[in-house]
């Protein structure tokens, strides 16, 4: 009998079946994930709408808060004091017996200093001056300190000594004040302006303190060259900006004015040009 011939193999070419199936199925799960994904949640986004139209159509509360409804000098409660009438009526407590005590004293505080510094101011070396903030005695700082220098020159010390025993009588703040020109200064003690300033403040202070004056009443400040009180396009106008101020400060309002060498205090505004005496080099 016969052997029965096994069948010939053909090439299966439905192979790709299998893959395509599977890409199909890959690819309505894709979709299927999509539209889930993008499929708005109706109730949540109503929700969303209604509180954003209800925030923007809300009246800004603001409005209330800064309406300005009341009337100029109504009186704010806790303060004490009218809307408004604060500075047009600067002085209108001027004539109590507790300002004209405070006025009188510090008047008699820029005599003492004065009759101290008279060769100075006589020189035009200094300047002593009131205002509402009080005494302001105005160094030239050549008077003081070499140029670029912080430390007192011998011949000042005497001078500054007897200010500090005028200073030592009363209780008022003693505010000291560092200036200088706008020429830049860059060295290893003073890299600039600033710490000149200050360091020269300090200096007068730390002199005044060792005369007595309390500590705890005075303040140094450095001001560099950012308030000038003349020009710096002159020789003259940067040696008059190189300067130390020291301020007896008050509370009393009161009209500025110069206070002449050998004149009593008249109440008169200052001279809108001040004499000025052409100041030394020195910076």
């Amino acid at each position: 009998m016969a052997r029965r011939k096994p069948p010939e193999e053909h090439e299966n070419l439905e192979r790709w079946l299998v893959s395509y199936a599977d890409f199909i199925t890959l690819l309505f799960a894709f979709f299927v994930v999509m539209y889930a994904i993008s499929s708005i949640n109706e109730g949540k986004y109503r929700v969303l709408s209604d509180s954003l139209v209800s925030a923007f159509k809300e009246t800004p509360r603001s409005d209330k808060l800064i309406e300005l409804t009341s009337k100029q000098g109504e009186i704010l409660p806790g303060s004490g004091k009218p809307i408004g009438k604060m500075q047009q009526q600067p002085h209108g407590d001027a004539d109590t017996p507790e300002r004209k005590r405070a006025a009188e004293s510090m008047k008699q505080v820029a005599r003492n200093v004065l009759d101290v510094m008279q060769p100075l101011v006589r020189d035009g070396h200094v300047r002593v001056t009131q205002s509402p903030r009080g005494v302001t005695v105005e160094i030239n700082a050549s008077v003081l300190f070499k140029s670029g220098e912080a430390i007192l020159q011998p011949q000042s010390t005497d001078t500054l000594a007897a200010v500090a025993r005028v200073l030592a009588q009363v209780d008022n703040p003693v505010q000291v004040e560092g200036h200088t020109d706008n020429v830049p200064i860059r060295n290893p003690s003073f890299p600039s302006n600033w710490e000149l300033s200050s360091a020269r403040a300090g200096s007068v202070v730390r002199l005044f303190a060792e005369e007595g004056v309390p500590t705890m009443r005075m303040v140094a400040i450095g001001y560099a060259d950012n308030r000038p009180i003349d020009t710096n396009a002159t020789a003259d106008g940067r040696g008059r900006n190189r300067r130390v101020n020291v301020l007896i400060l008050n509370e009393v309002g009161g009209v500025t004015q110069e206070i002449a060498l050998g004149l009593p205090l008249a109440d008169s505004p200052a001279p809108a040009s001040p004499s000025t005496v052409a100041p030394p080099a020195a910076r």
